[in-house]
């Protein structure tokens, strides 16, 4: 049926590439070892080519006995026949060269070559190959053979193989038929011994050349035996194979076919490769997969068929014996193992049993893996056919109650396996121990063989049960019997180290493996180590938290313990208050209860005395032996070829550790248990809850004081402690201090290290606090040192000085509290209270200072008002220094900078409340002085005072700036009378007479600027007129004259607007500079006019412009006399009358130029 089904599907999606086009052209065929791959591949072979075999067609076979029953069916094979189909079949494998399947292109190779092959070219020489497609292309091909035959007496079908040696006879043939020059036929050849370079492309390509040459609807299917074992785990193979069908496919269009075998469907073998195989997937769309059911078939009908006499015996027979055969043959694993379905089955398949069908499979399918000689079993020259036939004939003539045991299997299998699995059955055969009598039967000697046979089958774990149901040779066998014989004999393979035994699953052991135990068991296995190992399994596997939490206050609590087995520590950590101790059975300290219990009260340790039991002692041992083993032997270039033996020891060792924690969980369920002198007794046998509640009872007694904390905090909790936000903490009950033992007591701890004049470091009191008999942790500790700092109980200190909310700020000092960074460097000391002089001193200076009453007696409340009063009066006095910074003549800033500095040795030289009374107390005086003169100064910038100081300074700014200018006594004596007043370092009280001075000092001032004023304006109008005059006329007229009418106004503007008598002179030396620059520039700009006007009527009267540039017009500069001579003259006699004009002549001579009139403005 199942095959039938297989037709069906096969040439149904074959003939969508027949009737059309298809891209889907791949069939991907499937089945273990034995169920008939490879010959369903060789028939649909036959059917393809449509053979012709003893005179008759392949189809004929199937069409003669109705063999295939379905017409539909019949119809499309007979179609797939009369299709002219050329039939490529091969073995992958055998066809592959040694090397091939290193290069990611192997498939395509080998495609390649069998094409080749069948086109009657080079299957060897891809170069050859092609080389004779050209000449077949060309039709020099039979020319060229004939050629060759007639020179060289010899085929060239037989000597191509040979090229290497024939490369002169082949270049001189191609020359000789005119195919190829001698140079280019040898260039060819040194190619040809090169490597080939195989392109998925090209074989595509030379595939739909070769069916686009056959005509339409010719066919070409390859059909690959053995594909899934020949790329195995090879991802570049997978790809390879997925492009050369992708591209077949859409080139081809159906046209070219892959058929090709594997033990794994196409699903397993692309997800077993990891990449994205989903193409090559798609492609292989019709999938047949072969079970075990054909076999089953097969063997029925071709071995087990029986007479309808024997039938029937057989079926009366399994009635009778039906539930002694069911109690008989039984299996305690997972996967299902057949027996008989029912008496109807029985019959069919006596002397064997159903799972022996399934088994067997798997038994050749592991040896074609795992051993040499076994590969050959892949090529069909043994068979399951063939080894129930062995095994059949073997109980021929016996009586009707024998069955097959397993063991029979072996001796079929026996010439095809390598020596490492077939000679230690040999050797147990020789062993006079196992088989004393040597005996050709022996049953120890049978059991070994079906522990081979099983060894690397996945489906059946040998313990004893299941062993016991494979070699049940007889119905009426007795099991217990049989069980315990197998035992027996199971026990002495292991003894004679053929056999391992892994917990309750016995294993078969090569040569090799042998030889590797050997050598383990050789290994020296320190005792340190084996327990260090019981260590790792109990606390980190089977326990694995090593803190025990307390139940109070929600599990607030965890307490870490030490770890110790047999004595011996785990892990550093040895300072624990309390150990958890595991005494195995090889401990020194397992005397009797009495002395556990002594130990367990002397080391305030739990005693855990696990029993007699060792055998996860030797589980650890032997595994230890195999870590050792392997880890020397990493580097022995020998131990190479025990490769997986080597990688099975290593699944070993897991195993053995696996073993190993089970045991020793068992062993800790039934421990004795001590603590604090007594075995205590437990209601569980769960072992953590055991161990738990041991560690429990010892924590509430080594930590006795852990119950002082009756409320949980934390860092918030101490954060706002410090930063006051009354962040409440409360049992639900009012007036109710929480955790005042613990504060009492870290109190007292600080308090006797002060009485012994020692500071306490926040390491000491946390070492302290969080040990036994306390156990607090770290934020318990902390917020109890922040509460006695907020109670004023304790002061700290940090490198030598002290800390407070005076020179820190509030995160400053939850840092302190709380990082770690700190342990050692923040120390802490009884806190110094003030006395009640020292109190009574600063509120004064309080009261006169910033006008506050201190109505606190808290040190630090009061120091904390203080500071923070002097911060807002320094930065009040930093706003006044302003004013001092814009107009330093003001009085006072002495006082200013006299005053911040008291205040700054407040807000950042003191480091203490102790620090602060005393400073303040010493300098009671200093403050209340400064207070009083900072009074009038304060009154001097707030009120009018410093509006008439700035006003008579301007004043006096404005005097001094003309006083050179000024003779006037009167104005003389009042602006001494205002000086006397600004210059003075207290004028507070004079400053009231400045309005009064200063209006008499700008009554007179005005009056005398008002007369030096007049006959300033009266030059600026000369000058002005001066100017206007000589513009008047000129052809320049009305370029200018707004422009320097506007500018001799803009003086005297400003003359009328000036306050002050030196700048109002000024204005007169201005105005005679804008005289002469005006002037000069009439006379310029007069000159351009003049020569422009010249140029002009030359070149109307002359009507050229020759000569032009002989027009010359004298340049006119105006000077002041004062620019000639600045110097005054004294003259008393005619001689100086006569020198000072010499004088004058030189200087005029000197300004005298070529070509220019100088006009003298006196």
């Amino acid at each position: 049926k199942e095959l039938k089904k297989h037709f069906r599907d096969f040439f149904s999606n074959y003939k969508r590439g027949i009737n059309g086009n298809t891209d889907k052209m791949g069939v991907w065929i499937s089945g273990f070892f034995g169920s008939g791959k490879s010959h369903f591949l060789k028939i649909l072979s036959y059917l393809l080519e449509n053979k012709e075999v003893n005179g008759k067609r392949a189809i004929d076979y199937f069409e003669e006995g109705n063999k295939i029953e379905d017409s539909m069916v019949l119809a499309d094979m007979k179609l797939a026949a009369s299709t002219p189909t050329d039939v490529v079949l091969f073995n992958i494998d055998s066809k592959s060269e040694i090397k091939g399947k290193q290069s990611k292109t192997a498939i395509v190779a080998v495609l390649q070559n069998v094409f080749n092959e069948m086109l009657g070219y080079s299957g060897s020489n891809p170069f050859l190959a092609d080389l004779e497609r050209n000449l077949f292309e060309n039709g020099k091909y039979d020319l060229f053979k004939n050629k060759f035959k007639d020179k060289f007496d010899s085929e060239w079908i037989n000597m191509r193989n040979d090229f290497d040696f024939i490369q002169d006879d082949v270049v001189e043939v191609l020359n000789e038929i005119e195919f190829m020059s001698v140079e280019a036929a040898r260039n060819w050849c040194e190619k040809a011994i090169g490597e080939y370079s195989y392109k998925v492309e090209d074989f595509v390509q030379l595939i739909k050349k070769y069916l686009d040459s056959k005509g339409k609807n010719h066919h070409i299917v390859f059909l690959i035996d053995e594909i899934g074992q020949y790329i195995g785990d090879d991802s570049k193979l997978m790809l390879n194979l997925q492009t050369i069908t992708e591209d077949l496919g859409t080139e081809c269009k159906g046209k070219a076919w892959i058929v090709v075998t594997s033990q794994q469907d196409i699903d397993s073998i692309t997800k077993i490769k990891g990449d994205d195989f989903s193409k090559i997937q798609g492609r292989f769309d019709t999938r047949l997969s072969l079970s075990s059911a054909n076999v089953d078939e097969v063997i029925k009908k071709r071995i087990l068929e029986k007479t309808e006499s024997g039938k029937d015996t057989l079926t009366m027979l399994y009635k009778d014996k039906e539930t002694i055969i069911k109690n008989l043959i039984f299996f305690n694993d997972e996967v299902e193992k057949k027996i008989y379905s029912n008496n109807e089955d029985f019959a069919e398949i006596y002397p064997f049993v159903q799972y022996q069908f399934n088994i067997l499979g798997s038994v050749l399918t592991a040896i074609r893996t795992h051993g040499a000689s076994g590969k050959h079993l892949a090529e069909g020259e043994r068979s399951m056919l063939a080894l129930f036939q062995e095994s059949a004939i073997k109980i021929m003539g016996k009586e009707i109650h024998e069955l097959v045991p397993f063991n029979m299997f072996y001796d079929a299998l026996e010439q095809f396996l390598d020596h490492s699995h077939s000679g230690v059955i040999t050797k147990a055969l020789n062993n006079e121990i196992l088989n004393p009598n040597k005996d050709k039967e022996c049953f120890t000697v049978n059991v070994l063989k079906t522990l081979f046979m099983i060894k690397y089958v996945k489906e059946i774990k040998a313990n004893l049960e299941n062993i016991t149901s494979l070699m049940v040779s007889n119905i009426n066998e007795d099991r217990m019997e049989l069980k315990q014989k197998v035992e027996n004999a199971l026990s002495n393979l292991v003894k004679q180290s053929l056999v391992q035994k892994h917990a309750d699953i016995y294993v078969f052991l090569t040569n090799e493996e042998q030889e590797i135990n050997r050598a383990i068991q050789s290994q020296n296995v320190d005792y340190g180590e084996v327990i260090a190992k019981v260590s790792g399994l109990i606390f980190d596997d089977i326990l694995s938290e090593n803190k025990y939490r307390h139940p109070s206050l929600n599990g607030r609590y965890s307490f870490s313990f030490n770890q110790v087995v047999d004595d011996k520590f785990y892990k550093p950590n040895k300072n624990n208050d309390i150990t958890l101790q595991i005494l195995t059975p090889d401990s020194e300290l397992r005397i009797d209860e009495s002395t556990l219990g002594m130990l367990s009260l002397q080391e305030f340790a739990v005693i855990v005395a696990l029993p007699d039991d060792r055998g996860f002692l030797d589980e650890i041992a032997s595994s230890l032996k195999i870590k050792n083993f392997l880890l020397r032997e990493s580097a022995n270039t020998t131990i190479s070829k025990y490769k997986g033996i080597i990688e099975s020891k290593r699944a070993e060792v897991r195993e053995k550790d696996n073993l190993a924690k089970i045991y020793l969980e068992e062993s800790l369920k039934n421990a004795d248990i001590y603590v604090n002198g007594n075995k205590i007794k437990s209601t569980t046998k769960d072992v953590k809850t055991r161990l738990n509640e041991a560690v429990g009872i010892l924590v509430d007694i080594v930590y006795s004081k852990l119950n002082y904390i009756d409320v949980p905090v934390n860092e918030d909790d101490i954060r706002s402690l410090i930063k006051n936000k009354n962040r409440e903490i409360t049992l639900g009950l009012e007036n109710i201090e929480v955790n005042k033992l613990a504060l009492n007591d870290v109190n007292e701890f600080i308090s006797i290290n002060n009485s012994k004049h020692i500071k306490t470091s926040k390491k000491e009191i946390l070492d302290r606090f969080m040990k036994a008999p306390y156990g607090f942790i770290r934020d318990d500790v902390e917020w109890l040192i922040a509460k006695l700092f907020k109670e004023n109980e304790i002061s700290l200190f940090l490198n030598n000085e002290a800390i407070s909310s005076i020179n820190k700020s509030e995160n400053e000092l939850i840092n302190y509290i709380t990082r770690n960074e700190y342990n050692e460097r923040l120390m802490i000391d009884k806190k110094v209270k003030a006395n009640e002089k020292q109190k009574s001193s600063v509120k004064s200076v309080a009261k006169y200072l910033f006008d506050v009453s201190l109505n606190t007696e808290d040190d630090e409340k009061i120091m904390d008002i203080f500071i923070k009063n002097s911060n807002n009066l320094k930065i009040e006095l930093e706003r006044l220094e302003l004013h001092y910074d814009n107009e330093p003549l003001y009085p006072g800033r002495n006082i200013i900078d006299y005053g911040k500095k008291l205040l700054i040795k407040v807000i950042h030289d003191v480091k203490s409340s102790e620090e602060f009374f005393n400073l303040i107390d010493q300098n009671k005086n200093d403050y209340i002085n400064f207070a009083e003169e900072y009074h009038f100064i304060k009154e001097f910038f707030s009120g009018k005072q410093k509006e008439y100081f700035n006003s008579s300074l301007n004043s006096m700014f404005i005097y001094d700036d003309s006083k050179n200018f000024i003779y006037n006594k009167e104005i003389e004596d009042i602006v001494y009378q205002i000086k006397e007043i600004l210059e003075n370092p207290k004028p507070y009280s004079e400053i009231y007479k400045l309005p009064t001075l200063r209006e008499k000092f700008n009554t007179l001032y005005g009056a005398l600027l008002e007369e030096e004023a007049r006959p300033i304006k009266e030059e600026v109008e000369d000058a002005k007129k001066r100017v206007i005059d000589k513009l008047e006329g000129k052809k320049c007229e009305t370029i200018f004259k707004d422009d320097f009418i506007n500018s001799f106004d803009e003086l005297i503007k400003k003359a009328n607007t000036c306050n002050n008598i030196s700048n109002l002179v000024s204005i007169k030396t201005e105005a005679d500079t804008l005289k002469i620059r005006y002037l000069n520039k009439i006379d310029e700009e007069e000159s351009k006019f003049i020569i422009k006007e010249k140029t002009e009527n030359y070149k109307k009267e002359n009507d050229s412009d020759n000569n032009i540039s002989h027009f010359v017009v004298k340049k006119r500069k105006t000077l002041s006399i004062k620019s000639i001579n600045n110097t005054s003259w004294q003259i008393e006699t005619k001689e100086d009358v006569k020198k000072y004009v010499s004088m004058l002549e030189d200087k005029l001579n000197e300004v005298l130029e070529e070509d220019i009139i100088i006009n003298i403005e006196f």
